[in-house]
């Protein structure tokens, strides 16, 4: 049985070694020692409420409770671009028309833009290829979403993903090598550890500012434009089913697109909800009485998302129980993992969206 907890500092070296294996074009998980080290302290003042909202970083954990290894990581920011510049390409339209040649033509561009400056950022999204089984990516990712419904008053009311572009068999980045070299005179890897480590200001001095033409790239470019690496498109498509969307903006080195949703319109916030623990065995078959719960909500049971209610020691499980229900059995070991008693609060969500049944 896994739990995903709050990271702790005491993680760097398994989170060091994770980040190796994630490969380029993963801006924000480097192995880098000192940035992880730092985001790790953030993180532990994050959750310990000893910075402000904006400022924070919440970094979760993975843990194989029973030796304590780390199986995947993720995180949310809690805002960006307010410390450092948060730069993206907006996708945008230009008109050029002559009446007298009876000429119209619609040319897509790029703008540099910091449009999503101030956003809560989701990010650093990585499991272990050897977890990479059952339901462990996709409760990883959607653990972040409950978080927030749990705590939406330190999250402002737009959220991103800047989603890893696509990148061919050999590690290039096509839009990179298309755009971006002509200006930075660098390999993409050596430009995406810089911004890793928050040395952005190269962009503004390098980058131009005016807008520019998507079809004076090479066709190679142009293709790759809002798609993800080939990994990456699992991650999307768990956050689209969570109520996140592409609006035409991309990363300025590999054109991987940003997903944007409202808080407020999040999947875990409409359909989260707060219930009380009871100790018991679960029900695992269809219809199975609930053992130390009302026997009228013994109904067929899911996979669930249960977190308790604590900032300052936040852990989550997976188990099964009844949607909706205002009890959750548990069982003492799982009572265990999320450091919890009887009676104690816990919020649930279903791990799998419902398909709309009206009309």
């Amino acid at each position: 049985m896994l739990v995903i907890r709050a990271a702790k500092t005491s993680d760097l070296d398994a989170l060091i070694d994770m980040a190796r294996q994630a490969g380029s074009g993963m801006t924000t998980l480097k192995p880098d020692p000192e940035m992880l080290g730092q985001r790790l302290t953030t993180s532990e003042a994050s959750f310990a409420e000893t910075i402000r909202p904006e400022q924070r970083d919440y970094m979760f954990v993975l843990e194989q409770p029973h030796d304590g290894s780390i199986a995947g990581v993720c995180a949310i920011k809690g805002a960006v671009g307010l410390t450092e510049p948060f730069y993206n390409y907006r996708i945008g339209t230009l008109v050029h028309c002559s009446r007298e040649l009876n000429v119209f033509t619609r040319m897509e561009t790029l703008y540099l833009s910091n449009d999503l400056t101030g956003s809560t950022e989701l990010c650093s999204l990585f499991l272990l290829p050897e977890y990479r089984v059952g339901f462990n990516g996709k409760w990883l990712s959607k653990s972040r979403f409950l978080f927030i419904a749990q705590f939406q008053q330190l999250f402002t009311e737009k959220i991103i993903a800047e989603m890893r572009g696509y990148q061919d068999e050999a590690g290039d980045s096509p839009f990179y090598e298309g755009l971006g070299r002509h200006f930075f005179k660098m390999d993409f890897n050596h430009v995406d550890g810089l911004t890793a480590i928050g040395k952005k200001s190269f962009i503004a001095e390098l980058m131009p500012r005016q807008p520019l033409y998507v079809d004076y790239l090479p066709q190679s470019a142009i293709d790759v434009i809002g798609k993800v690496h080939t990994s990456t498109q699992p991650a999307r498509r768990l956050l689209e089913q969570e109520g996140m969307y592409y609006e035409g903006y991309v990363d300025i080195f590999d054109a991987g697109p940003v997903l944007q949703g409202r808080v407020s319109e999040l999947r875990a916030v409409r359909d989260s909800v707060l219930a009380v623990a009871a100790e018991g065995l679960p029900a695992i078959d269809a219809g199975e009485v609930l053992d130390g719960a009302p026997k009228d909500i013994a109904h067929d049971t899911e996979h669930m998302l249960v977190s308790n209610t604590r900032l300052d020691d936040f852990r989550m499980i997976l188990t099964r129980a009844v949607p909706g229900a205002g009890s959750v059995v548990l069982s003492p070991d799982e009572l265990a993992l999320l450091r919890i008693a009887a009676g104690d609060n816990v919020r649930t969500l279903t791990l799998n969206t419902r398909k709309n049944t009206h009309g």
